[in-house]
């Protein structure tokens, strides 16, 4: 899911329902549209944002563009909720005569969607795409699912290393280059300004953990033989849970007070002064500016085990895909690629801090915006991404990984209790 991150945002603003279409096309077994119209009413349905108003302006002017070249054809927009997509576009995927044409999703999404039957495969049409070869292959990874694309990336966001530049000076500080680092400077700041978290951690904040997993060299899950396997409690993926683990205590981040913290209370946490590092995300920087913390703080990648290593990020984002349903497969495709193209990418990221996903487009990005570089190099190092299972869904839903840490925090299991149990309930869910 998304957030804006620009100053520029305002208040979301619900976009114009789409037009139904009077009777729904013919449909093969599958729930593919036997029909391929080249007039008519495209209907898309895209994610609002905290601020709307530009998104929809870039938008818009895609539109205009695209309804320009082709005659007879108009497109509408529907923004919706983020919170409640799950159900409205499963919804969609059961009734083809009210659906759209093509559809905003979360990268996360992307496996259970297809599993559903709801995405088209559109790997035929990326790989003929002028501008496939500069897409950022991760990104390009998380649209697909056993080799085969089932959209175009519409933006990718990670997370690196917020801290503060006025605690840092005052404690004659250095960014850290390793996560030993991290922990120490964490403990170093708690220790003097007892009134600040060293670095403000979550035991319910699954992707700030999952560096540390990777970069001890482990895996949240294989694949083998068709089949994904948890190796949460392998003895690579341990050693990295006992190192998230170990920054919950009353030396950084007492366990009472952030064993329950999210992703969002540890941003807030640092934006609202209480906290002298946290892991944000490049979406997180419209919270940084608003806060305590505006202008006096950095952002470096976050370290991974060895001096000049980076931890492997999250890759997340969004994508923009076909419906199978659809009756105007090629008008779709085309839009789809307008919507994802480098055009748009660009004017998305100046109005809304979405970083672009062809890597070409990103580093002039980085160029235009010296905030950016530190998650522009946090991608080029290479970033990891949730299992492509269907079954991602309930694990995250679950809160199995948090479950995990939290028990270890508070004291109720040892790291390889808690990551055998985490394991046992992963596969349970894979097993389904």
């Amino acid at each position: 899911m998304s957030l804006s991150l620009r100053s520029a945002a305002l208040a979301a603003v619900v976009g114009v329902a789409a037009v139904a279409a009077t009777s729904c096309a013919p449909s093969t077994s599958d729930g593919t549209s036997e029909k391929d119209e080249k007039t008519g009413t495209l209907r898309v349905w895209l994610f609002k944002e905290v601020g709307n108003k530009p998104k929809e302006r870039v938008v818009d002017d895609v539109l205009k563009r695209f309804e320009k070249r082709h005659d007879d054809v108009r497109v509408t927009v529907e923004y919706i909720p983020v919170e409640s997509r799950a159900e409205k576009i499963k919804g969609a995927f059961n009734d083809p005569e009210s659906a759209p044409d093509l559809i905003e999703y979360g990268n996360t999404d992307t496996a259970g969607y297809v599993a559903d039957g709801g995405l088209a495969d559109v790997t035929r049409e990326i790989e003929g795409w002028k501008a496939a070869p500069d897409m950022d292959e991760t990104a390009k990874a998380s649209a697909s699912v056993k080799d085969k694309v089932y959209g175009a990336p519409l933006f990718v966001g990670v997370r690196a290393l917020y801290y503060r530049t006025d605690v840092f000076e005052e404690l004659d500080l250095e960014p850290p280059s390793t996560l030993n680092e991290v922990a120490t400077a964490a403990k170093r700041i708690r220790a003097e300004r007892p009134d600040l978290y060293g670095i403000a951690v979550g035991g319910a904040y699954t992707y700030g953990a999952m560096p540390f997993l990777w970069a001890h060299g482990g895996k949240i899950a294989e694949e083998k033989d068709g089949e994904f396997v948890s190796r949460v409690n392998s003895a690579a993926a341990r050693n990295g849970v006992a190192a998230y683990a170990d920054l919950f205590g009353d030396d950084n981040c007492p366990a009472g007070k952030c064993a329950q913290m999210t992703g969002n209370d540890t941003v807030e946490a640092f934006a609202g002064g209480k906290a002298g590092m946290v892991i944000g995300g490049d979406f997180n920087r419209q919270a940084m500016e608003d806060g305590k913390s505006k202008g006096e703080y950095g952002v470096v990648p976050l370290p991974g085990k060895r001096s000049g290593d980076i931890a492997p990020a999250f890759a997340g984002g969004n994508n923009i895909g076909v419906l199978k349903s659809t009756s105007h497969r090629t008008l779709a495709v085309s839009l789809m690629k307008e919507l994802a193209g480098k055009k748009t990418q660009r004017e998305l990221f100046s109005a809304m801090g979405f970083l672009p996903t062809f890597t070409d487009t990103r580093e002039q990005a980085a160029k235009d915006e010296p905030f950016v570089a530190p998650f522009v190099k946090t991608l080029d190092a290479g970033t990891e991404f949730v299992p492509a299972s269907p079954d991602w869904g309930e694990i995250d839903a679950g809160q199995i990984l948090p479950t995990m840490f939290q028990q270890i925090v508070s004291g109720k299991k040892s790291v390889a209790d808690a990551a055998d149990g985490a394991a046992s309930a992963m596969d349970e869910a894979f097993g389904k």
